[in-house]
């Protein structure tokens, strides 16, 4: 089966991302500024990087090295383009993190946002044991209605996703990483316009 991401254009995701109603892409970029800034590292890995959204906070002398990975390599190829202050510093991996996890690299830290949603909690025991991680960082949507896709015009665009899709637990996401060592050191709640809300659970091994 081929995965939908594949086949998900960047412009209609981050369109439907940004609309007033949804507000995520906004969201997460703030967030993802704390996520960088937070704790004592020098290499990054970024798991479904998607387009880029939070590079920007990216401190260069801060790092040694950040990794962007997604299963989509046009996704990755519009990272590379809108980034061009990080080349050098930055680099893009095509992984499909349900079954390709040991061509991941070590890292410090991993940041991990609206992905966990969709290879499960154990492909993501499994992804994290390969990059053995210090830190990890999650960022995962909890819906109080019904609707895991919010109402927009790209509405469709997400159909397939409903094959691949797992609802998240913040309790079920906890136990999981406690299974491979990782205790939660923090928690951050985000409400957003349509009866969702983002939580960050950060973890330390």
């Amino acid at each position: 089966m081929k995965n939908p991401w594949v086949g998900i254009p960047l412009t209609d995701y981050e369109n439907h991302m940004k609309l007033d109603s949804v507000m995520q892409l906004q969201a997460m970029n703030e967030m993802m500024k704390g996520q960088f800034d937070t704790y004592p590292i020098s290499s990054v890995m970024i798991f479904g990087i998607a387009g880029g959204n939070g590079l920007e906070h990216i401190q260069k002398d801060r790092f040694e090295r950040v990794y962007g990975v997604d299963i989509n390599s046009s996704y990755l190829q519009a990272v590379v383009q809108r980034y061009p202050q990080l080349d050098g510093l930055l680099e893009c991996l095509c992984i499909n993190l349900i079954d390709e996890t040991d061509k991941l690299p070590k890292a410090d830290m991993v940041i991990a946002n609206l992905l966990i949603e969709y290879i499960g909690y154990e492909c993501f025991q499994k992804a994290i044991r390969q990059a053995d991680p210090k830190y990890v960082s999650c960022i995962i949507q909890i819906n109080m209605e019904d609707n895991w896709v919010s109402d927009s015009p790209y509405l469709h665009v997400f159909d397939g996703l409903e094959q691949v899709h797992h609802q998240m637990e913040e309790q079920t996401l906890k136990n999981a990483m406690l299974e491979i060592d990782y205790h939660a050191i923090r928690s951050l709640e985000h409400m957003l316009p349509n009866g969702k809300k983002l939580v960050q659970i950060d973890f330390k091994r």
